[in-house]
């Protein structure tokens, strides 16, 4: 008789166990390129925007099944595949200047937290990491659904803003203007439209 109550002890222990490891387990969502975009500006000559993307990204994202308000995300950009539709200026931008291409091949981000605004508005904080300097970065987010296409693949959209100080990261190449002022500004403007599917 109690060797049947430690087993049933035992059984009942590993089926919890069991349990607690299904509810921790997310669902994975791979980053959709073809309709996904991360962009920036930055002012220059401190009069107009000069705008630019990355052409060349990543991203996963692991959620509650289709519910992302405690979603981890990471973001990985391939630095060279900046493009600005200028090629001495995309040269610039890729060399020690700026992103130093050569010595850091990527800009990564990874997610801290994600706080819900009102629906469908979140705070998304993270780490992001520029020639090797990681400094937390808060975007806003909006969520534009979940959707099938036409081929069955559950998808999920996201457009994200935010605003980051370039000299955080030492990005601080720049040239006095005559006038006064500088050729280009220290804040650069981010913005991002994302789409994800979901894994099976």
């Amino acid at each position: 008789m109690l060797l049947n109550h430690v087993w049933a002890v035992l059984f009942n222990i590993l089926q919890q166990n069991n349990g607690i490891m299904e509810t921790q387990e997310k669902t994975k969502w791979v980053l959709d390129p073809a309709h996904s975009e991360i962009l920036f500006k930055v002012k220059h000559l401190m009069i107009t925007n000069v705008k630019g993307e990355f052409r060349t990204f990543s991203a996963e994202a692991f959620a509650d099944g289709t519910d992302f308000s405690s979603a981890d995300v990471n973001v990985t950009i391939d630095a060279l595949s900046v493009f600005t539709n200028n090629d001495d200026r995309d040269a610039h931008l890729r060399s020690a200047d700026f992103f130093d291409v050569e010595n850091n091949k990527t800009i990564t981000f990874k997610s801290l937290a994600l706080n819900r605004v009102d629906d469908g508005e979140f705070e998304l904080t993270g780490l992001l990491t520029i020639r090797g300097i990681a400094k937390k970065v808060t975007l806003d987010v909006e969520f534009g659904g979940i959707n099938k296409d036409p081929w069955g693949n559950k998808k999920a959209g996201f457009s994200l803003e935010g605003k980051i100080s370039r000299k955080d990261w030492n990005l601080n190449w720049n040239a006095a203007l005559e006038a006064g002022g500088v050729l280009v500004g220290d804040e650069v403007k981010i913005s991002a439209e994302v789409q994800f599917t979901q894994q099976a």
